[in-house]
């Protein structure tokens, strides 16, 4: 018998450092690969792929539609000429600070149809403490007649290597600053975006966590006013397939294209990071956005481990007329159904990568209702409840105007919170003695948090469950409408109930920061059988 069904929907909304055992640790710009897609119409799309080796320093990959240019044997990426721009790529952005630099470099493929480099990283103990006990394998792919280039990686856990952390990893572009201005992640999420000048002091101000900056004088006067933070342009990974930057003189498009999930962690409905201000895009393959450290990548001594990251797919597109520029959006979401289709591909050079024949096929459909909210929403609960906290009237509430989106501390001034106790009252015409209730709490979302549920006593000095402290998925701070899933089952006692009304009591403990609290997906009380059933 379900006595109360509450059903809560959350509502959401370079290179950057990976850490690695407390050490931090430069990420890593790759490079992709190139798909079953093939520039059309032109004579240099069908120009060999042709390889040159400078002085053992530098090594360029020219298609005969654009040339990638590498360190070596870093293997870092430092020049992408395409279509009259010599280098669509931003060298000198402060925000640049290295990446996983090659030790060793090797020619994989080399012929008309196809180039494939591989720039590795071995490791010892010498380097413990400076580098990740892995050994790397970063490759970049260029196919002939492909309008792009594919990269992908292959980490690899030594049985005698020491434990670690692997807590993020992805490739990142950053690209011309004065190019790149059109900032696109779906359909209706797509802007003219601020410059990086903007996030600095003077100009930007930072509000609750150094990524969220207000534009108080912005070089653009457009964007006053508006708050810049990466985590809202976050998606699941189901959603997260391409997305990218338009540069309007000359109309150009650059697109991160992933054909499949399979290598990111956290599943479909994980969320993380697309494209940001500066202008950088990113393939993201592991990080505890979202989740917490239990997205992690966690490995012991003696623990032998292998993934291959990607191939993901780096797609350039251009158009003649200027004015159809915004048209590289729809040309990219048709090479991203071109690269899906094609997955997985046949033309990677390593044994590691399965082939179709060595791979199971599991196929369905996914529903997942997805909203964002705006920056500061948090703040909204000292508004709406000044004094007392929310309560919730079975029969009576509605959900949709009644629940607040999470259960958060109150702030009470500057840097001061309180915690919060929110009520569910309900209606019991029977109280049965056959068996315990049982109380189903499901959050969507928790961070720093210590949920205790009492009964129809508030002041009861123990409470009948208490979660302990949970989650690490700051999914409310950066516009989540989920992170790491909960469920907790909690057994009533039927002598805790009373026929006629009652209250359950959810006190969210912790109150040192605005942003711990739990996102509940659903409340649900079960009862035992009646005497008569």
């Amino acid at each position: 018998m379900v006595l109360v069904l509450l059903v809560i929907t959350s509502l959401q909304a370079s290179l950057l450092p990976l850490k690695i055992e407390g050490k931090l640790f430069s990420n890593f710009s790759w490079g992709e690969e190139v798909l079953p897609g093939k520039q059309k119409g032109s004579i240099a799309s069908m120009s060999d792929v042709k390889l040159h080796i400078q002085d053992d320093q530098v090594v360029v990959v020219d298609n005969g539609i654009l040339q990638l240019t590498f360190t070596v044997p870093e293997g870092a990426l430092i020049g992408i000429q395409y279509n009259g721009i010599d280098n669509l790529l931003e060298l000198h952005n402060p925000e640049l600070n290295g990446g996983l630099n090659g030790t060793s470099f090797e020619v994989v493929t080399e012929n008309e149809e196809q180039v494939e480099l591989s720039f590795k990283r071995t490791w010892d103990t010498s380097l413990q403490g400076e580098h990740a006990p892995l050994y790397i394998d970063k490759r970049f792919i260029m196919l002939r007649g492909s309008s792009g280039f594919y990269s992908y990686a292959i980490y690899e856990h030594l049985e005698d290597m020491p434990s670690f952390v692997l807590y993020e990893t992805r490739i990142a572009f950053m690209l011309k600053i004065d190019k790149f201005r059109y900032m696109a992640i779906a359909d209706n999420r797509q802007r003219h975006m601020p410059l990086p000048d903007d996030r600095l002091p003077g100009r930007g101000e930072e509000l609750a966590y150094p990524e969220a900056v207000r534009l108080v004088d912005p070089i653009e006067p457009e964007f006053r006013g508006e708050v810049d933070d990466k985590y809202q342009y976050s998606c699941e990974n189901k959603d997260n397939q391409v997305h990218g930057w338009i540069c309007f003189d000359p109309p150009v498009g650059f697109w991160q294209i992933s054909p499949t999930n399979e290598f990111r962690t956290g599943g479909p409905v994980k969320q993380d990071l697309t494209s940001h201000v500066n202008p950088t895009t990113l393939a993201m393959f592991v990080s505890a956005h979202y989740g917490g450290v239990e997205l992690s990548l966690q490995f012991k001594s003696g623990e032998p481990w292998k993934k291959v990251f990607g191939p993901v797919f780096i797609y350039l597109n251009s158009v003649s007329d200027g004015g159809k520029a915004l048209s590289l959006w729809d040309d990219a979401k048709e090479q991203m159904k071109v690269e899906t289709q094609g997955w997985p591909y046949s033309f990677p050079n390593s044994e590691d990568f399965p082939n179709s024949d060595q791979r199971g096929t599991v196929t369905g459909r996914l529903l997942v209702q997805d909203r964002f909210r705006q920056y500061g929403l948090w703040e909204r609960y000292a508004d709406l409840y000044p004094d007392g906290d929310l309560v919730y009237t079975v029969g009576v509430s509605d959900y949709q105007r009644d629940w607040f989106f999470a259960h958060v501390s109150r702030k009470t001034g500057d840097d001061t919170y309180e915690a919060t106790t929110w009520q569910i009252n309900f209606h019991l015409k029977n109280v049965y003695e056959s068996g315990a209730y049982k109380l189903r709490l499901a959050l969507a979302s928790a961070t720093h948090s210590v949920l205790e549920v009492r009964i129809n006593d508030p002041q009861a000095n123990r409470p009948q469950f208490s979660s302990g402290l949970i989650g690490t998925d700051n999914a409310i701070a950066r516009h989540g409408i989920h992170g790491l899933y909960y469920l907790f089952n909690v057994d009533i006692p039927y002598d805790q109930l009373v026929e006629g009304d009652n209250t359950i009591f959810l006190t969210q403990t912790s109150s040192t920061s605005p942003f711990h609290g739990i996102m509940y997906d659903y409340i649900r009380l079960e009862g035992p059988p009646s005497p008569n059933s």
